[in-house]
């Protein structure tokens, strides 16, 4: 379970800041980085377009109300020194952790206050950083609370809502199993393989540029009803986007709204959040619901406070308490264990939250490049991180991060 972390530069020498990327009135052509050339996806210049998104592509606001920001009590502790062992037994200390999984920032709240936040490279307090397929777990918050509201049935079929899917890999699949990724699809998601269906996706949602001879998909819509059946559904978990943005599809159907105007709502506002958040859209301007949303930090660690009480937060019960209670509970780590995630023995994924299945019952929303909310209930514990991790998948984050948040909510608990 080694990191391989000697492939690449150290944090400190990717600095976006220190390499001066987009400074100048132009940039010089060597300091410049271009949604068009596909430089934003390349590493180090990702570790200034995660956080400036909205200079690359286009985006929707997601308003957070004309009310006042909500009050995060601080209580600040120097926790840089809690010692941890990585996966593969290696002595680590949580400041070394986020400089070795090139975290942009990190917020720690605990019993509901901040008790750590430090911000590096282009992120700044105000400032919103890309949350990946953290959206995902947003996505998933809203559609459990229409089905609490009972106006989405999670048993019913996906075309009762979507009709337009009847000729896709959709046309037999039932809503939970979108929500839980249990759909059979052709669809793959290897962000290493140029040829992956996720670039296709990608190129769909506006996340990657349209080359001159393509012929596919250039809206999500078209992407989606395209989409081929492979296997059954209901009978594993396989992690595939798709599933999250056919469930966007379904919210915005059942709300009357878009994902952005839905989620400004329901909890923007209600969180009492200090910025506007915003997704990027695809070429007719719809968000992506699977990965387009970028928030500030301390606006994704109120998101993260209310999930781990329940639903309320600010005063007011925001998310009904069974939706988050359902999604605590974890789904069938039996149909996971297929998907193969050596860094998550034991875990569940449930409407579009990973469930760890530990001995503090933590489960988290996770996004590629190391974006994460960790919530630790046991531990009245709340981590929000936004990095820029030089590799995607999180195989590459969780050898590290979780050992370390694992060992700081044991010295929280210990009253260290």
């Amino acid at each position: 379970m080694s990191v391989n972390v000697a492939a690449h530069p150290p944090a400190a020498e990717t600095d976006p800041e220190a390499l001066g990327w987009m400074r100048g009135f132009p940039p010089a052509p060597e300091r410049t980085i271009t949604f068009q050339n596909g430089s934003f996806r390349s590493f180090p210049e990702l570790r200034w377009a995660w956080s400036n998104v909205r200079q690359l592509v286009p985006t929707v606001n997601v308003w957070r109300g004309a009310g006042p920001a909500s009050v995060l009590p601080r209580e600040d502790h120097d926790i840089g020194a809690v010692a941890s062992t990585t996966m593969d037994g290696r002595p680590m200390t949580f400041a070394k952790m986020l400089e070795e999984t090139y975290t942009d920032g990190i917020a720690v709240l605990h019993r509901g206050k901040l008790i750590y936040e430090r911000y590096f490279g282009a992120l700044k307090p105000h400032k919103p950083h890309i949350a990946m397929s953290v959206t995902k777990s947003f996505t998933g918050v809203l559609a459990g609370m229409l089905v609490a509201e009972g106006k989405i049935d999670p048993q019913a079929p996906v075309t009762d809502y979507v009709p337009e899917l009847k000729a896709s890999a959709f046309t037999d699949a039932r809503v939970h199993e979108v929500m839980d990724m249990t759909t059979g699809l052709e669809y793959t998601e290897v962000y290493t393989d140029k040829n992956s269906h996720v670039w296709g996706l990608r190129r769909a949602n506006g996340m990657a540029p349209i080359p001159p001879d393509y012929d596919g998909a250039t809206t999500i819509f078209e992407f989606l009803i395209a989409q081929k059946k492979q296997g059954e559904h209901g009978k594993a978990f396989a992690y595939k986007t798709v599933n999250t943005d056919v469930l966007a599809w379904i919210v915005r159907r059942v709300s009357g709204l878009t994902l952005s105007d839905l989620l400004s709502e329901r909890i923007w506002t209600q969180i009492g959040a200090e910025e506007d958040a915003h997704y990027h859209v695809d070429r007719i301007g719809t968000e992506s619901g699977g990965g387009g949303l970028s928030t500030t930090l301390r606006d994704l660690a109120r998101f993260g406070e209310t999930m781990r009480n329940r639903g309320r937060f600010n005063g007011r019960q925001i998310v009904p308490s069974q939706v988050v209670e359902d999604i605590a509970r974890g789904g069938d780590p039996e149909k996971f264990k297929p998907a193969g995630y050596t860094t998550l023995p034991g875990a569940s994924y449930r409407n579009q939250w990973w469930v760890t299945h530990n001995a503090h019952g933590a489960y988290m929303a996770r996004g590629v490049h190391g974006q994460g909310i960790y919530i630790d209930p046991r531990a009245e514990m709340v981590i929000a991180r936004y990095a820029s991790h030089p590799m995607a998948g999180n195989a590459a984050n969780d050898p590290v991060t979780l050992p370390a948040y694992m060992a700081l909510a044991k010295a929280l608990m210990a009253g260290g």
